[in-house]
């Protein structure tokens, strides 16, 4: 491996300009294409295999109407008054024909014909029907319906616009992205100490995210690409792209401040910090491919475009980059003497991350108890994990959608925000309303608050029946009610001879959780494990691997703590922008493992690399950690500072979907950089001695030799 990647750095160095161009072609072309044909992103998110997809699906074959998008429109009048006073009336029933009118609408339903106003007489609610999906909703179509609720509460009405018109539909980068940027600009200015070392890592960070965002959003056009993917690759792109040619850079100055040619440095970079990028990017890919295990398409999507974007940063990092040390050349070199060329060379007593290491293992069984005990502390609300989908009551409390959603839950119940529909579909010839009337009267579980008359579909043998719990979408009642009508269907869909589905958004994201929730060990274990055997190539090492492993478990553990205490439990909520604590988005933790593990991997690769080089070279244990942790600590602590400012930055929106994997990277990314990576591994380290190095004889002999130190470079170095 080093000798194929010093190869490919030193011709990207003597072949500069034709790479430069081939990278700012590739870019040129990418980009041309997207202004061409644009992108076509889904929002929607399927749960093959599921219930609640099964009876969607015969739904839309069925009664496409009713898996359209739905707008509510809510409207109350206000204290001692009542909306079917003559004013109100004629207001709400001009707001409905006006909505029936407006773009895109089916039909919009009065809620006088329909009977949905308050037993108080004070709120009536009108459904709104789009017969299309939330993708191809246009921005002006949901305005219009807000300006008309607007014009409805000018007649003394309270008006707000709800349901499944403000499900997400991607994310918008916004200014705490710009900062989070600005921080990596300070970070790498910091470290290096010139402007244009500096601007390197951004500079190739940027045009291979450019690169992979522009194809991805071509392929959106050729196959399905959820919306929320973009903004998961462009997270853990820009980040790993970043530190990843910080990395490489790095290794170029210091061998430049020692004295070295550049043309064999950039060559040199590439083999040894090279090599160290290659793997443990690949660990961060095997990690989110590791996605297509859990079955969603969903989440495969955003697993594959995310390590597409990894995949770009490594190819950018050990090609664009050693082309660009070539048109730098000696500018790139610290002046002798100078605080850059201090920093860049060997590391030295006075050196912050030697002292640190240092002090960590001085009483390494100490260091040992100690930091684990901590991060077990902070990983204890994760015990607590409650899993469910975002909707308008997580909304900030000032959106029209959050006001509706409050006025429905007070005025109707909290159950009319999550009705489920139950399909009974039955034989060819049979009487569908029948059999889904004796359907409706078997549903006598607690927890309904009410079931609807069943209602026929256009093909003749489905019919409908809606059934409200008395509790919340994302409460634990509502679960439990959703499984208990489970149980009765086999009962109830023999006793009518058809088939009896349990479905509508409600219960396709109670599927979704249970789903994700049963994948959450098997992924680990897939993904944990091919790690374990890449990292046993890398290091050639039985102690490294499990620690490694060891160590993510207490970051993960760590990571998740932090989501629950904030958005589940509500600590600091305002500080983070939650408006409503609750069950955790079902995504979070699965996500979170599969990019915190690989990044993890990261920092595991880039400091013990370095450690075990010094062995290599030393053949002291001790030392060689100390040695090594001099070497990486400062650019590990870039690296992480600079993940760290990208990933927090992503918290600042207002998508419920990303804002809590943010935090949980943004916190796990320090915890396992500073206190894992550069405490805890150096002290188990030191406690193992050369034991830590230690392989079977058999097993060495079987396994190839990747060679991620560069040995093989310096063995020919001698013979020459």
């Amino acid at each position: 491996m080093s000798r194929f990647l010093h190869s490919l750095g030193r011709l990207a160095f003597r072949r500069r300009g034709r790479f430069v161009a081939g990278w700012l072609l590739l870019l040129a072309l990418t980009g041309g294409a997207f202004a061409a044909v644009g992108a076509s992103l889904d929002s929607e998110a399927t749960i093959p295999g599921s219930e609640s997809q099964a009876g969607i699906d015969l739904l839309e074959r069925t009664l496409p109407s009713a898996t359209g998008v739905t707008a509510q429109l809510v409207f109350q009048a206000p204290e001692g008054e009542a909306v079917a006073d003559p004013p109100h009336r004629e207001a709400i029933e001009r707001a409905v024909r006006e909505a029936g009118e407006a773009p895109q609408v089916e039909r919009a339903v009065d809620p006088f014909a329909s009977g949905t106003v308050s037993e108080d007489g004070r709120t009536a609610l009108a459904q709104v029907l789009y017969p299309i999906k939330r993708d191809a909703l246009e921005d002006s179509s949901v305005t219009a319906l807000e300006d008309i609720a607007a014009r409805a509460a000018g007649s003394g009405l309270r008006a707000e616009v709800g349901g499944s018109v403000y499900s997400t539909a991607g994310v918008e980068v916004g200014i705490g992205e710009v900062i989070g940027l600005a921080v990596a600009v300070v970070v790498l200015l910091t470290t290096f100490g010139s402007l244009l070392a500096a601007g390197l890592p951004l500079l190739t960070a940027l045009i291979g995210l450019v690169v992979g965002l522009l194809s991805l959003m071509l392929v959106s056009n050729a196959a399905t690409v959820s919306s929320t993917a973009p903004t998961l690759a462009l997270m853990i792109g820009l980040a790993v792209g970043i530190d990843y040619a910080l990395l490489i850079l790095s290794r170029h100055r210091g061998q430049l401040a020692a004295g070295m040619a550049v043309e064999e440095s950039a060559a040199r970079a590439t083999a040894t910090a090279g090599a160290a990028v290659v793997f443990a990017g690949l660990t961060v890919i095997i990690a989110l491919a590791g996605l297509t295990v859990v079955g969603i398409p969903f989440l495969t999507v955003m697993g594959l475009a995310a390590a597409w974007t990894v995949l770009l940063a490594v190819a950018v990092a050990v090609t664009l980059l050693p082309a660009l040390f070539g048109l730098a050349g000696e500018r790139l070199r610290p002046r002798p003497g100078s605080r850059a060329a201090r920093r860049a060379t060997a590391a030295d007593s006075r050196g912050a991350g030697r002292r640190w290491t240092a002090l960590a293992i001085r009483r390494p069984l100490v260091t040992v108890v100690a930091v684990t005990a901590a991060l077990l502390a902070v990983a204890l609300p994760a015990l607590r994990l409650e899993l469910g989908m975002p909707d308008n009551g997580t909304a900030a409390p000032e959106t029209t959608q959050r006001r509706a959603y409050d006025l429905i839950s007070d005025a109707f119940g909290p159950g009319n925000n999550g009705r489920l529909l139950v399909l009974v579909r039955t034989a060819e010839g049979a009487d569908p309303v029948a059999a889904a009337t004796t359907v409706a009267a078997g549903l006598d579980q607690p927890g309904i608050a009410a079931v609807s008359e069943p209602q026929p579909a256009d093909d003749g043998r489905t019919a409908i029946v809606t059934v409200v719990p008395e509790d919340g979408p994302r409460d634990e009642p509502t679960k439990r009610l959703v499984r208990d009508i489970r149980a009765a269907v086999p009962a109830l869909a023999a006793a009518v001879g058809a088939e009896v589905l349990v479905t509508g958004s409600t219960a396709a994201a109670i599927d979704l959780s249970d789903r994700l929730s049963d994948a959450l060990l098997p992924f680990a274990a897939v993904v944990v494990g091919l790690a374990l055997v890449l990292l046993l190539l890398v290091f050639r090492s039985i102690v490294v691997p499990l620690k490694a492993a060891a160590g993510f478990l207490l970051s993960i553990g760590a990571a998740l703590g932090a989501v629950v205490a904030v958005f589940q439990w509500g600590w600091l909520a305002d500080l983070f922008g939650v408006a409503t604590a609750g069950p955790v988005f079902s995504f979070t933790p699965i996500l979170l493992i599969a990019v915190l593990f690989g990044l993890a991997m990261d920092y595991e690769v880039f400091l013990v690399s370095r450690m075990r080089e010094e062995f290599v070279r030393t053949g002291h244990p001790r030392e060689a950690v100390v040695a090594g942790a001099g070497h990486a600590s400062r650019v590990v602590t870039a690296a992480a500072l600079i993940m760290f400012a990208v990933f927090a930055s992503f918290v600042t929106v207002e998508d419920l979907s990303l804002k809590p994997i943010a935090l949980g990277l943004a916190v796990g990314i320090a915890i396992d950089a500073f206190l894992v990576r550069m405490t805890l591994v150096p002290a188990v380290l030191a406690l193992t001695g050369r034991a830590a190095w230690w392989l079977p004889r058999w097993l060495d002999r079987v396994l190839p030799d990747l060679d991620v130190e560069g040995a093989r470079l310096d063995r020919a170095d001698d013979q020459r």
